[in-house]
């Protein structure tokens, strides 16, 4: 990938998709699916933002968790403030500074999983980077759809519940004495 320019990594693990029916003998109205994909972005001179958005027609909810940004080869010693532009819980564009990087002093910052609502916009304020962001862009999926299995065992348990007779009250009977 050459430098100053600004990209989008999407790799799928099979083992970071997970789908949970039940827990515990618990039922779960509709199956959860979540798939991880890595997410990766550089910003410079060149490149001084990256947006990062999804489909608004997916139903799936999404979460972008940074984890870490870091200055890579060929930085100056000069400060580098990167900035998220996101929305508010009003719905309104807010830019926040994340990160003051300088090689001398601090040339990474862990992040912890910070997590966001896509889109999200990073921008390369100052400085001339170049600035790598990386984490996880994290896919949530519920299921609407219940197999036929399932129906067929949940009008099965229907049928047992309505033929079960109603309790009656215990008759009282007169001892002779």
């Amino acid at each position: 990938m050459a430098a100053g320019t600004a990209a989008a990594l999407a790799f799928f693990s099979q083992e970071s998709r997970v789908r949970a029916e039940g827990v515990g003998g618990l039922r779960v109205p509709a199956p959860v699916t979540m798939d991880s994909f890595f997410f990766g972005c550089e910003l410079s001179g060149h490149t001084r933002s990256f947006t990062f958005k999804v489909e608004e027609e997916d139903d799936a909810e999404h979460v972008l968790a940074l984890t870490m940004l870091c200055l890579t080869e060929g930085a100056k010693d000069e400060c580098n403030v990167v900035e998220v532009v996101a929305q508010n819980h009003d719905h309104q564009e807010i830019a926040v500074p994340v990160a003051n990087l300088k090689l001398s002093c601090q040339p990474m910052l862990s992040l912890d999983d910070f997590q966001l609502q896509p889109p999200v916009t990073f921008r390369l304020k100052s400085g001339s980077g170049p600035v790598r962001i990386t984490g996880r862009h994290q896919i949530v999926t519920i299921g609407n759809d219940i197999s036929e299995e399932e129906e067929s065992e949940e009008e099965e348990s229907e049928e047992e519940e309505t033929e079960l007779c109603p309790i009656l009250p215990a008759k009282k009977h007169r001892g002779k004495p």
